[in-house]
């Protein structure tokens, strides 16, 4: 049955989802800091992906099941794929990680990354809270999407630093620097996914000017 009116689910929904991707983040951030046990600390983020993914399934769901939304339905539904995107982008970079077994040769460019990463969550995490609010008359609101531009912008700088750290290495094994690049890769895909959050909660400001 379709429902009608002014629904605080859907907010709850993806705050809930924005919380998830921020608990991934910073789990990621544990995951650099010791990189030992990689295994059981990507099951952890493979635990924390089904769960993002269980939130997006349900809102939606939701959206399909009601027919006066609180956002338009396109900006509910982009919205969230985003920050399931965010979590599915932190998953992928740790189980890729722990799949080549990486702690035989840990590196250090890999935790800069992620801290940056987990700054942007928490910021998406913070603008997202803000959406049942009056976001025009929020103060912090476009402040917040245009710092997280900025840490993109951070964090891609520290994946090129990376890349020449690793490239520099003296008589390094060929399939060891494969496997790294592509787990930075990932999380410079991370950052990316993690900047189109605050695309579209920039577009929603825009869109109920």
């Amino acid at each position: 049955m379709l429902k009608l009116g002014h629904d605080v689910e859907f907010f709850k929904l993806l705050e809930s989802q924005a919380e998830v991707a921020q608990r991934a983040a910073k789990a990621f951030v544990d995951f650099c800091k010791d990189f030992t046990e990689l295994d059981s600390k990507a099951d952890l983020l493979k635990e924390l992906e089904h769960e993002g993914d269980g939130m997006t399934r349900t809102l939606q769901s939701k959206i399909l099941s009601t027919f006066m939304t609180p956002l338009d339905k396109e900006d509910l539904r982009s919205l969230s794929n985003a920050l399931d995107d965010v979590t599915d982008a932190i998953e992928a970079a740790a189980s890729r990680a722990a799949l080549y077994r990486l702690e035989s040769s840990p590196r250090n460019d890999l935790a800069p990354m992620a801290a940056v990463l987990s700054k942007m969550c928490d910021l998406n995490a913070a603008a997202v809270a803000e959406l049942r609010k009056n976001i025009h008359g929020s103060e912090t609101f476009a402040s917040r999407i245009d710092e997280i531009h900025r840490l993109e912008n951070e964090g891609d700088v520290l994946h090129r630093l990376a890349l020449v750290n690793l490239f520099d290495v003296p008589s390094v094994d060929p399939l060891t620097v494969i496997k790294w690049k592509e787990v930075y890769d990932i999380t410079e895909d991370a950052f990316d996914v993690a900047e189109h959050v605050a695309k579209v909660l920039g577009d929603i400001l825009i869109k109920y000017a």
